[in-house]
């Protein structure tokens, strides 16, 4: 195991000082490590990041996100994907290379309110981001309830190699479905349902604890124990 110590920041903070590889949000002046933005600070063995706790969403090819269907036009659907950007699906991606407008009803897949657990598939600026649900586990997502975080705390929310989502999860007897937009969905019970929301409540607002993990612990009635670390590992 590798120690991981973690430390509020703002930007132009030292975080420490020494030969160590600079990660996201960290700048190299000298032989100090540098804060680019507010957050929490990471120093491990491995490197130094800042895991920021505010910013919109900026949609990135390859990216999981959760999107809800806003609009059925005529050739795809668009999808709120918690960004200033509308996601956008379109028909040939779901019925294939023979869709028509004139040939296939884009109602009878999705519809105005349905979930999405979808892969941006292309994205440059110039249009909003194309998404797509070919591969393993993408598609509509039956039920459950949407909560919405800041996109720059999911890396803490999921935790390294996903322990924190996955302990969330395992706690309340949810299935948790989360997009690196900062929008999850938890299917439950009501009760295991109303806890799941609260821990990823408590992620939102405590990002920057060291002691996190066993507030969640705690929080959920589970016996406080460390959040492993492995050499090598960055957390997100």
């Amino acid at each position: 195991m590798v120690d991981i110590i973690r430390k509020q920041v703002i930007p132009g903070d030292v975080i420490v000082t020494g030969d160590y590889r600079p990660g996201s949000f960290v700048q190299r002046r000298g032989n100090d490590m540098v804060a680019l933005r507010v957050g929490l600070a990471e120093v491990a063995q491995n490197g130094v990041k800042v895991i920021p706790l505010s910013g919109a969403y900026m949609p990135r090819a390859e990216d999981m996100v959760v999107g809800k269907v806003v609009n059925v036009t005529g050739y795809g659907w668009e999808a709120d994907i918690n960004s200033c950007f509308v996601g956008y699906l379109p028909g040939q991606f779901v019925f294939g290379r023979d869709f028509s407008p004139a040939t296939h009803d884009l109602m009878t897949r999705f519809r105005v309110g349905d979930l999405l657990l979808a892969k941006i598939e292309a994205f440059d600026r110039t249009k909003d981001p194309q998404l797509s649900i070919r591969g393993p586990g993408l598609g509509k997502i039956p039920q459950g309830e949407i909560v919405r975080i800041s996109p720059m705390k999911v890396p803490r929310l999921i935790g390294r190699k996903g322990y924190m989502i996955n302990m969330i999860a395992d706690l309340t007897a949810c299935n948790v479905k989360v997009g690196q937009n900062g929008m999850i969905v938890v299917d439950g019970t009501p009760e295991g349902t109303e806890k799941a929301v609260a821990a990823i409540n408590l992620v939102q607002e405590g990002a920057h604890m060291a002691d996190l993990t066993a507030r969640v612990q705690r929080l959920l009635g589970a016996p406080v124990t460390p959040e492993p670390a492995a050499e090598g590992d960055s957390g997100e």
